[in-house]
């Protein structure tokens, strides 16, 4: 059974999360709406010829965000293992619920 700190942190998390994603959309429908303001007023820019053997952005965030994934997994898997090894040099007891 879940504790009440845990309830409180999740929902603490959840709350952050969802005013987090609100902004980001937001955001989204700004910039959208800039760039379909600006488009047809933005001068012909040459294209940049080793531009084509660059990455595109869409590469860089996707490669850049799957690393990271990655070594946030590790970082956890190096965590709950640190905590078990951790464990025998730790006395814990249980606390007491309040009844309700």
């Amino acid at each position: 059974m879940p504790s009440a700190t845990i309830d409180y942190a999740a929902k603490a998390q959840e709350t952050t999360l969802k005013a987090l994603r609100q902004s980001q959309a937001a955001t989204v429908d700004i910039v959208e709406t800039w760039a379909k303001a600006v488009q047809n007023s933005a001068l012909d820019i040459p294209a940049i010829p080793v531009a084509s053997a660059m990455p595109t952005p869409e590469e860089l965030i996707k490669t850049s965000y799957d690393f990271a994934g990655q070594v946030l997994a590790a970082q956890r898997e190096f965590a709950e293992k640190l905590v078990t090894a951790l464990a025998p040099a730790i006395p814990t007891t249980k606390v007491a619920t309040p009844a309700k």
